[in-house]
């Protein structure tokens, strides 16, 4: 039975909330992505039907988007993965089947072990829901935090951003489909093999689950430094621009989508050409877009130009 509340409280404010009882260093204060204990990295994020897939989406992709979306918090900590424990909701049988089969893959694709878990039977006709707990383990050199950028640091990103937040509007019938932003939202790609190899060259390294915004608004909080991002910097698909201009409109839509599960990272800048090594030895694409400095908050400029910074800047519960 559903218990009205008179008001809700907002994901800040609960997390605010736990801090007090979240007092073991491998808690971080609950400003990480990640809790780090004894050499392990240790994370656990749910989806919910309606809030992070659509009541259509595959079983086969709802279970991978579930392993994928755990995987980049491991891989914002330079962890190599090894097992998940998953917490399901059963409901029809062919779709409880589907899932198990896009687990398989998933777990398979990304060579790690399932563990564990628990089910219940939800009450028919609610929303689906699920959860996972990935443990990795913690490089060498210590597991990144995303509160260690420094004035003078440069800010990059991996791939390209808002693909998902387009392929979401493709599923909603909004836009001409295409491939690639269609499988940006179904099958979001973990930068596991990226985040371990970077880890060492790194002050701070987060995912991008929210929107680059609201996550570099994150990242300049938990560090307590301002992040200077340029709006014309931020890589933008083929596949985006083909639908949409490449003007600042486009470009803020994209960076407050959500989603896109890179890497949000800041470095010296002497780093750069180390990064550049290792991203082209994996194939991944990853560019400068700002640079970390005195202050507090975000500062946006599109070709030099200051912006102001949206009201809703990402993706907030």
């Amino acid at each position: 039975m559903a218990i009205p509340y008179a008001s809700a409280m907002t994901e800040a404010d609960f997390i605010a909330r736990l801090r007090a009882i979240a007092t073991d260093p491998a808690a971080r204060g609950l400003a990480d992505d990640a809790a780090v204990w004894e050499g392990l990295v240790l994370t656990h994020d749910m989806i919910v039907e309606g809030v992070h897939f659509l009541p259509d989406d595959r079983p086969q992709d709802v279970a991978w988007k579930l392993v994928a979306v755990n995987l980049s918090d491991l891989a914002a900590k330079g962890a190599a993965p090894v097992g998940v424990l998953v917490g399901y909701s059963l409901g029809d049988a062919a779709w409880d089947a589907g899932f198990v089969e896009g687990l398989d893959g998933a777990l398979r694709r990304f060579g790690v072990a399932l563990l564990g878990g628990d089910t219940v039977r939800a009450p028919t006709g609610t929303p689906r829901s699920f959860g996972l707990t990935a443990i990795g383990r913690a490089p060498e050199g210590g597991a990144p935090t995303r509160g260690g950028a420094r004035p003078g640091d440069q800010i990059w990103v991996t791939g390209t951003i808002g693909n998902a937040g387009l392929g979401l509007a493709m599923r909603l019938g909004q836009v001409e489909p295409n491939e690639t932003c269609l499988a940006a939202y179904c099958r979001p790609q973990p930068q596991l093999t990226f985040g371990q190899a970077v880890a060492p060259h790194v002050h701070a390294m987060m995912d991008l689950s929210d929107g680059l915004l609201i996550d570099a608004q994150r990242m300049a909080a938990a560090s307590g430094c301002e992040l200077g991002i340029m709006m014309d910097a931020i890589p933008l698909s083929a596949a985006l621009l083909a639908v949409r201009p490449d003007v600042l409109d486009t470009r803020l839509a994209a960076a407050t989508a959500g989603d896109d599960y890179q890497l949000l990272f800041a470095a010296v800048p002497a780093a750069a050409d180390a990064i550049r090594e290792i991203a082209a030895g994996l194939n991944v694409a990853v560019t400068a877009i700002g640079h970390a400095g005195v202050g507090e908050g975000i500062v946006l400029t599109h070709h030099a130009k200051r912006v102001a910074v949206p009201d809703r800047p990402g993706f907030m519960h």
